[in-house]
């Protein structure tokens, strides 16, 4: 049987199944263009973004280093990886060494588990266009993000700074806030497709489906950005703030934090890894993000009405040109948001972020209830409206509380708006300059400086 034979018989992709069975040196190869794409697209990536911002801010950006200035990302890593590399003395030498190392190589494991396209002929041997799946596999890109967050903090710590020790603080709380999110609105995409397996998730947004209610049939989008709007938009917002992009670039906050976790690495090779990890990151969450939402490597309408759209190699493009979509949007981001302080970060991430998601999470278990048969369907219902009752009423009456409290903070601001009406100095804060008698001079006669007329 032909190839295209092959792939039209089994048009929904590599399963689980087809894992595991690879000779070692396809995955060699694999894991190879794994590496040489992160580390290309690093080096692009910082070119088009510079070249992007700098259009949007009526600048040429890069220009002298080979045609476009498309060589300039690659003189800066050669001068960064031949720059002398300072140690300063008071540092602990074997964590300030292994931080970089931890926070780079997390960065391009998590790329395995992310599909390129579907089975292919490579070499004559018939393989997925993906290193490795998992009946778990979106949850190795949370499990590498948090090892990730442990080389930012032993960058800071073994740095022996109180900058450095800030930001690699400012970084742990953050990271940890959003990946909380970030893991919640996963839920409610393997509630619908019922596997955590990253192409059969894939394979679950090749047909939309339909839904039956009230002896209706409701035709469903395919793509789960679409189907699942809410966990979508959660998830754009808390990519950004676990790769510390603007405007959840607080670890790295130049104004007050010198720089971040990295203040005492040099411009050297160090230094180019924390940069180098930070890109792998972007393009890791991009990537997860397309997997989840956008369908994978499945062709978008209406390239998907060709027959070949999602065969052979030509899923790869379509894969590619989503990225470079994706990568698009944390530049546009970055050149249009300020950063925001850190309590907003930090309130907007427990207190809207993750309450929101809850929700959601409770909205869409329901409804994927209503298709249970029988008895359990019932049950179910009725388990779920009481947990939506008791998230209501504490929510309520802790609103009630906070709504005391906002009225005895209100009067209280009131008297005390009062009490300095009548007494302007009774708050012992600066007030504008009274008619003062020695304003005027002795007696009320204003002195004349020595030496004039």
């Amino acid at each position: 049987m032909t190839q295209a034979a092959l792939l039209v018989a089994d048009p929904a992709g590599p399963t689980l199944a087809d894992f595991g069975k690879d000779p070692l040196w396809i995955s060699i190869i694999k894991a190879v263009f794994i590496f040489v794409f992160l580390m290309l697209g690093v080096l692009f990536g910082v070119w088009t973004e510079r070249k992007l911002i700098s259009r949007m801010q009526h600048r040429y950006g890069p220009n002298r280093a080979g045609k476009f200035g498309l060589l300039q990302s690659v003189a800066d890593g050669i001068k960064m990886g031949l720059k002398e590399d300072i140690l300063p003395r008071t540092v602990d030498k074997l964590v300030y060494i292994l931080a970089p190392i931890i926070i780079a190589v997390p960065a391009f494991l998590s790329y395995s588990i992310i599909p390129f396209g579907p089975m292919v002929s490579m070499f004559g041997v018939r393989t997925p266009l993906q290193l490795t799946d998992l009946p778990v596999a979106v949850l190795v890109v949370l499990a590498m993000a948090s090892i990730g967050v442990y080389g930012i903090v032993l960058a800071g710590w073994g740095s022996r700074s109180p900058y450095a020790v800030l930001g690699g603080l400012r970084s742990t709380a953050q990271v940890i806030s959003y990946e909380i999110a970030m893991g919640l609105s996963f839920v409610a995409v393997f509630l619908f497709a019922g596997t955590l397996s990253t192409s059969e998730i894939v394979a679950k947004q090749a047909s939309g489906g339909t839904w039956d209610a009230f002896g209706l049939s409701i035709p469903l989008p395919s793509w789960y950005a679409i189907l699942l709007i809410p966990s979508f938009l959660i998830y754009v917002i808390t990519m950004l703030g676990e790769t510390n992009r603007v405007p959840f670039d607080l670890p790295e906050g130049e104004g007050e934090l010198v720089g971040g976790f990295h203040t005492e690495y040099s411009s050297s090779l160090k230094f180019a890894m924390f940069m180098l990890a930070e890109y792998a990151n972007v393009f890791t969450v991009s990537g997860l993000c397309i997997t989840l939402f956008f369908g994978g490597w499945r062709a978008p309408w209406p390239i998907s009405l060709w027959d070949g759209a999602n065969v052979g190699w030509w899923p790869m493009l379509w894969f590619f040109i989503k990225l470079a979509l994706v990568f698009a949007f944390f530049i546009w981001v970055r050149a249009s948001l300020p950063r925001i302080r850190y309590d907003q970060l930090m309130a907007f991430g427990w207190k809207v972020l993750i309450p929101l998601n809850l929700g959601w999470i409770l909205l869409v278990a329901t409804v994927r209830a209503t298709r249970v048969a029988g008895e359990q369907r019932t049950l179910v219902l009725v388990i779920a409206a009481i947990v939506v009752v008791g998230i209501l009423a504490i929510y309520f009456r802790f609103d009630t509380v906070n709504q005391r409290r906002r009225e005895a903070r209100a009067a209280e601001v009131e008297a005390e708006f009062e009490q300095l009406r009548e007494e302007p100095a009774a708050g012992g804060f600066p007030v504008p300059a009274l008619d003062l008698p020695h304003y005027h001079g002795v007696n009320g006669r204003k002195e004349v400086p020595s030496g004039t007329n």
